[in-house]
């Protein structure tokens, strides 16, 4: 049964996994990874605030107030659309997609984790591209952009692999030190040089009034 909040039936579906969106039930299902941890001794790819660092029970705690937060503030000059992900029923990650004055400029980022047993198999590449097919084909974006610490070299070879080219550096804290960032940009006509025919995309003609968006989906 449909949700009556448009946003929450949108779905990205590729060979390997699906990107639904973040309701309720699908968010409880990944508390226990939360739980669990998502960040490692020595690893420290988010910069602040991120409710990940913090110890359980306050990281569940914070994680699911930052998204209930963030679902509650869409508007047409900003949004943020909030997805987990799935793989063979299972829910092992979240990938994000924000829009700043998108229906004027365009230009969307991204944000995504984890689960750590699931690195290292592609699956960061394939989310990705998920919602990159999102942004350009659902959404017609011009741009996408992303940043990464130098250091976090899985992040940065995604975005080499999908066609994004180098933006810059800039600084940002994790844990309150400073750390480099790397920026990357992706142009609408780099990504239809590797777009891929085997993304279906659900949902997204419907939420389009919600994010102040009166064009119609591409073909």
């Amino acid at each position: 049964m449909p949700h009556a909040y448009p946003l929450l039936d949108v779905e990205v579906r590729t060979p390997r996994l699906t990107l639904a969106g973040a309701t309720d039930d699908l968010l409880e299902r990944l508390v226990p990874v939360i739980r669990e941890g998502v960040v490692s001794a020595g690893h420290m790819p988010f910069d602040d605030p991120m409710s990940l660092y913090e110890d359980s029970p306050q990281r569940e705690w914070k994680w699911l107030r930052a998204i209930w937060a963030g679902r509650a503030r869409v508007d047409p000059q900003r949004w943020r659309l909030y997805f987990v992900v799935m793989v063979e029923g299972s829910p092992i990650g979240m990938q994000d997609l924000i829009g700043i004055d998108f229906a004027a400029l365009g230009t969307v980022s991204t944000f995504s984790w984890l689960q750590p047993s699931f690195r290292r198999r592609g699956l960061g590449t394939e989310m990705r591209s998920a919602i990159l097919h999102l942004a350009f084909d659902g959404l017609d974006a011009r741009e996408a952009s992303s940043d990464a610490f130098t250091d976090n070299e899985a992040s940065n070879a995604v975005s080499r692999a999908l066609g994004y080219e180098p933006n810059g550096t800039t600084w940002a804290t994790r844990r309150g030190n400073p750390a480099l960032l790397t920026a990357w940009k992706l142009t609408r006509k780099n990504w239809e040089r590797s777009r891929r025919d085997d993304i279906q995309l659900t949902g997204v003609e419907a939420c389009l009034p919600v994010l102040g968006l009166d064009r119609p989906q591409r073909a």
